[in-house]
């Protein structure tokens, strides 16, 4: 993973959720502040929940919310909690938020202006470490302080993990006075580790990573072109291999999802995709075809049709 991702140390945990956790006390630890930057719209696990602006759940620390691609707008909020502002914290694309890629200047911008306030910058890429050679935050030119990764790399077995810079992660030594300490009955799982070697080293390597971005990047402008035959209000958005589906209504988006499902397509009932390796051409053209004949029919009995 270090080799993989630049990372200079890594550790592991049960789930991307505990990733960003222990990412979070990280920041928190050693800049000797509170607050949390995240943005709206994001997701950074089952006690990280922000689609609404927040929720009950949460895990009880003093967030603020700034708004995801408004460079202006997160920016007066960095400046605004400078002085006890530990982290922020940035998907590089909104995952469950409806795949919404940041823009590069934006998540740049983000990054530099937090580290001129002394703030730890995190990338979670438990979504997108997917995306490209080394996850999709290297691909829009951003470099975090510390990244946190999930998913897939275990295998299918429970995995997460977080890394980035020596100094930061030096903080968990515990030949250091005063080390972090990371608990964990099933940290370094026997199973998932052997799992995750053969996922990045034989399944899924840099250059798979990167043909199978490009690949749902061909997908996701094939899906636009059947969009654009039919006179509805859907669009899609994405990178590489997420992408998602969006209709202007709920009532709208849960019909496409109920018409892919019955021509034999199941997507996500918020219409995210996400593609995975063993998908032939055959299929991927006829999930395009299901497309098709959906949007074909719900145009047809739309009443302004």
């Amino acid at each position: 993973m270090c080799e993989r991702f630049g990372l200079d140390r890594v550790r592991f945990t049960n789930s991307g959720t505990e990733a960003n956790l222990f990412a979070i006390t990280t920041a928190r630890i050693f800049t000797g502040r509170s607050k949390i930057l995240v943005f709206q719209g994001a997701y950074h696990g089952g006690v990280l929940f922000f689609a609404t602006g927040g929720a009950p759940w949460n895990a009880p620390y003093p967030f603020v919310l700034a708004p995801y691609n408004d460079l202006a707008g997160a920016t007066a909020l960095i400046e605004e909690h400078a002085d006890d502002l530990a982290a922020v914290l940035v998907e590089p694309m909104l995952g469950s938020g409806g795949c919404i890629p940041a823009e590069p200047v934006f998540l740049r911008g983000v990054f530099d202006v937090a580290r001129a306030a002394g703030a730890v910058c995190i990338a979670d890429e438990v979504m997108t470490s997917r995306n490209g050679r080394s996850g999709l935050a290297a691909l829009l030119g951003a470099e975090p302080d510390l990244r946190t990764y999930g998913k897939y790399i275990g295998g299918g077995f429970s995995f997460g993990a977080f890394g980035g810079s020596a100094e930061l992660m030096g903080q968990f030594d515990m030949s250091r006075p005063g080390a972090i300490p990371h608990a964990g009955t099933f940290n370094n799982n026997v199973a998932t580790m052997a799992a995750g070697c053969v996922v990045l080293d034989e399944l899924f390597t840099a250059d798979d990573a990167e043909a199978h971005t490009a690949r749902g990047e061909r997908f996701r402008a094939d899906v636009a072109d059947v969009i654009g035959r039919h006179s509805l209000p859907v669009t899609v958005t994405g990178c590489g291999s997420m992408l998602n589906l969006h209709g202007e209504t709920p009532e709208l988006q849960e019909l496409i999802f109920l018409g892919l499902y019955l021509c034999g397509v199941y997507t996500a009932p918020r219409g995210m995709i996400n593609m995975s390796l063993p998908l032939t051409d055959e299929q991927l053209q006829a999930a395009l075809e299901a497309l098709d004949e959906t949007l074909a029919e719900l145009a047809q009995s739309s009443p302004s049709q």
